[in-house]
């Protein structure tokens, strides 16, 4: 890749940290296959103290890709995720990279409308899925029907003694266990898939430029596509987030995965920084303070990534447990604004750093962090990483450029931008601005952010110029909560908008134009859209008003509504 831009932020970096980095020319599958081989006695995987050497993990990836060979995975297909944190995860993960097919990575809370829009998009024959949403994936309608579903269980990969536990004649007990697994027909047991020998060696092996994974977005509009991101975009991110760390060492590394691997976030921080890393990591199927501490008692984290509600709880769970947090290294946090009332007493607790990052599913995702170290700087989410390159551009004619200092929209290009949405090629057309003449580097990607950088190259961001509300780090689609209450026979018209959450970055919040004659029954229009929505898509709020502010041509301006709502 030429640089062509100035790079202000460079003489920023902390110290050890390179302004450029040599572009893996392999793909996932060899930077796990390099972990397997250079710390095969390592522990790979942690999972409620069960334990995965890199060697078994390495095995185990290859016994699973020969399953799915013979289920007739070749490359180039698509293949369906719907799990949780648990050590199949991984398997899985590496196992259709290593036949050269794509991962689709999906959230098992997710409703069954929401998988299936998905499913339909994407179009996957072959899904792993945890137990617990096996039905749903089996009760698609004919047209978007997978042929196989691999079933996993995740209490098997559990410790002996915490499966009998779990089978317990007690109520806890019994909750416990139906909350991890259930009882499934009609599937591939997990187990079964593993029952092959190792793939053979010579068949096809995945390259830099292969798709590796379609990542779903809202993006910059509303409804939720397809980022496809390649073997070289996510290797790329890997190995920037390897050189923006160099305390951190290959093979001494302890990574706690509480983020969802689904997640891009977690995607890249856990399935592919942490084990090209040869880290241990520790995997939580959900985010229990308990759990954690208990795990920060024996090793603590040397890398955790996570989102601030996360460390507000944990932070106030050691405090009310008398558990220290010392050790605890970098904390690299993301997805929702960091104030420097989480930052303070983590830092004091840790002895550690905790620092913001920013990024974008498009974008694998990071693409700028903080300095780790003193010269970080509190409210603004840090640098653009080696090998990016930045701009802040007009909003409404993207070809010129802000002055220093001023507000405009952020553009971006580097190794790790992807090359657009699966199947849409209208919508990747409007997100990407041509390069100027004479520049060979190649077209740069909007991602819809207003910001501001500083002398120094820090970025701030400003505002939003697409109205995703970003909740707890995951995105919702105003329009796509809009459809859900627009069809309850109450309301007449809806426009929901984020609104600041000092817990959650942002809350759903539905402001409702009540049809005649009818009453707000706000706890009714709720339940009304649950079977609909995931969970934190449900507005947390709906209020009633008389109108909403709408432009010239009839358009719902949320930025008012917004703005009215924050003033009541």
């Amino acid at each position: 890749m030429t640089i062509t831009t100035p790079r202000p932020w460079l003489s920023s970096y902390a110290e050890g940290v390179p302004h450029e980095i040599e572009l893996p020319t392999g793909s996932l599958f060899d930077l796990v296959e390099a972990s397997v081989s250079e710390f095969g006695d390592n522990i790979a995987l942690e999972f409620f103290g069960a334990t995965t050497t890199y060697a078994e993990l390495g095995e185990q990836i290859l016994r699973a890709a020969e399953g799915l060979r013979l289920l007739g995975v070749q490359k180039g297909d698509t293949v369906a995720l719907v799990l949780p944190n648990c050590p199949q995860h991984v398997v899985a993960f590496y196992a259709v990279l290593r036949l050269g097919a794509i991962v689709v990575e999906h959230n098992p809370l997710y409703t069954p409308r929401e998988l299936r829009h998905q499913f339909e998009d994407h179009g996957a024959k072959v899904a792993i899925v945890w137990n617990n949403v096996v039905e749903t994936v089996q009760q698609f309608p004919a047209d978007v029907a997978v042929e196989s579903i691999v079933s996993i269980d995740v209490t098997r990969a559990m410790p002996f003694g915490t499966r009998a536990l779990l089978r317990l004649p007690i109520a806890r007990a019994r909750a416990s266990r139906a909350a991890l697994t259930t009882t499934v027909r009609g599937t591939v047991p997990w187990h079964k898939l593993l029952d092959h020998p190792t793939v053979d060696g010579h068949i096809f092996r995945p390259t830099a430029v292969d798709v590796a994974l379609i990542q779903y977005t809202s993006g910059t509009t509303g409804s939720p596509k397809g980022a496809t991101l390649t073997h070289l975009n996510l290797a790329t991110n890997a190995a920037q987030s390897r050189a923006w760390v160099p305390t951190v060492h290959r093979g001494t590394a302890v990574v706690y995965a509480v983020l969802p691997m689904f997640h891009a976030y977690g995607l890249t921080l856990c399935l592919t920084f942490a084990m090209s890393m040869g880290s241990r990591l520790v995997l939580f199927p959900k985010f229990d303070p308990e759990l954690v501490l208990a795990v920060v008692k024996k090793h603590p984290a040397t890398f955790l990534p996570a989102v601030p509600p996360i460390y507000e709880r944990l932070t106030a769970a050691a405090d009310e447990a008398g558990v220290s947090l010392k050790g605890i290294e970098i904390a690299i946090s993301g997805a929702m604004p960091l104030s420097a009332s989480v930052v303070e007493p983590w830092e004091k607790r840790t002895g550690g750093y905790l620092v913001e990052g920013y990024g974008l599913s498009e974008t694998s995702p990071v693409l700028m962090a903080n300095p780790v170290g003193p010269t970080r700087r509190a409210g603004t989410v840090g640098l653009p990483l080696p090998n990016t390159e930045v701009r802040v551009v007009d909003p409404e004619n993207p070809a010129v450029d802000r002055a220093a200092g001023d507000e405009g929209e952020l553009i971006v290009r580097g190794p790790q931008v992807f090359s657009g949405y699966w199947k849409r090629a209208e919508e990747t057309a409007e997100v990407f601005v041509p390069a100027a003449d004479g520049d060979e580097a190649g077209p740069w990607f909007r991602t819809g952010d207003i910001v501001t950088i500083d002398a120094d190259g820090f970025v701030s961001i400003v505002d939003r110029i697409k109205e995703l509300i970003i909740t707890g780090g995951f995105n919702v689609a105003p329009s796509e909560v809009e459809d859900a209450l627009r069809s309850h026979p109450s309301v007449a018209d809806v426009a929901v908008v984020g609104l600041p959450s000092d817990h959650s970055g942002e809350e759903v919040v539905a402001a409702v134009v009540l049809a005649p004659g009818a009453e707000l029954d706000e706890q009714g229009l709720r339940d009304f859209v649950r079977p609909n929505l995931a969970g934190y898509k449900v507005p947390r709020r709906v209020v009633a008003v008389e109108e909403l502010p709408k432009s010239l041509i009839g358009k719902v301006i949320r930025r008012e509504v917004r703005e009215r709502l924050q003033a009541r």
